[in-house]
């Protein structure tokens, strides 16, 4: 099949007020696509729309104000794509959260609203805007992982479960619609230099992740796109990330004692 193009398709995006999803956003209506965009914070969508261009906004960008836990606001996302049409051209599952902390000092609802945001509420979204993507014909599901969904380490431990439960659902879900015209692309970013460590969830104040290299949003975004218009069934970025990833698949005892090493334990 072709590469995918995005001129004239309409898209979904989650999580689109900032990092990953604030770039992607601005780079398919670079190129002649239709984004629903969506996020908690209408000033973050108010200030996207500015950015983009006024003009060019009015016509290309689509804002929902909610927050995709909430079954009323992605019945607003289906009721937009309906009035649009009623066919999807792509779904990027970008909204997500994170924890740091031992495991043992936490509590369940950290896992609880981890585990909401991160894998729950793309998959209920993705159930109900499943029909749409189908009439495409030629449409793209990608789910935003993490490296981290490939290899766990200390200190995150419900970051890391909601990544596998998202690389596990993409790999079963890319296996049914096989037949179906509808591609289901990973993407697992490694550190992404963005806003996400403002927004920790019950964690403490000032916590740090120490990572191997970090990409910019807009290189993460730009690397998304492209594994979208290839087609990919799954891109790890970064060298720090496949370091990471294939170290653990050749000697996973060795890097449980570098990672506990790092992780200062």
């Amino acid at each position: 099949m072709a590469h995918w193009n995005p001129s004239g398709k309409l898209a979904v995006v989650t999580g689109a007020s900032s990092g990953i999803g604030r770039s992607l956003s601005e780079q398919l209506v670079a190129r002649q696509c239709r984004v629903i965009a969506v996020a908690r914070r209408g000033d973050r969508l108010q200030d996207l729309a500015d950015q983009i261009g006024r003009e060019v906004a009015d016509e290309m960008l689509l804002p929902i104000v909610g927050d995709v836990t909430a079954p009323d606001t992605r019945e607003q996302i289906e009721s937009m794509v309906q009035s649009h049409g009623g066919t999807l051209d792509l779904l990027v599952n970008n909204a997500g959260i994170g924890g740091i902390g031992p495991f043992e000092q936490a509590n369940e609802s950290r896992l609880r609203k981890i585990m909401e945001v991160n894998f729950f509420a793309p998959v209920e979204l993705t159930r109900r805007l499943l029909p749409y993507l189908k009439s495409s014909g030629d449409a793209v599901i990608c789910n935003i992982g993490s490296v981290l969904g490939h290899r766990a380490v200390p200190d995150k431990s419900e970051y890391c479960a909601s990544k596998f439960a998202m690389h596990g659902w993409s790999d079963a879900l890319r296996a049914e619609l096989v037949a179906e015209s509808v591609q289901v692309t990973l993407v697992s970013p490694s550190t992404t230099r963005s806003e996400f460590f403002d927004t920790l969830v019950e964690s403490d104040s000032g916590a740090t992740s120490k990572s191997i290299g970090s990409w910019p949003a807009e290189r993460v975004a730009a690397a998304t796109l492209a594994a979208i218009r290839k087609r990919r069934a799954e891109v790890v970025l970064s060298v720090g990330g496949k370091l990471l990833v294939y170290a653990d698949r050749i000697c996973p005892s060795l890097m449980n004692w570098v990672l506990r090493k790092r992780a200062g334990k």
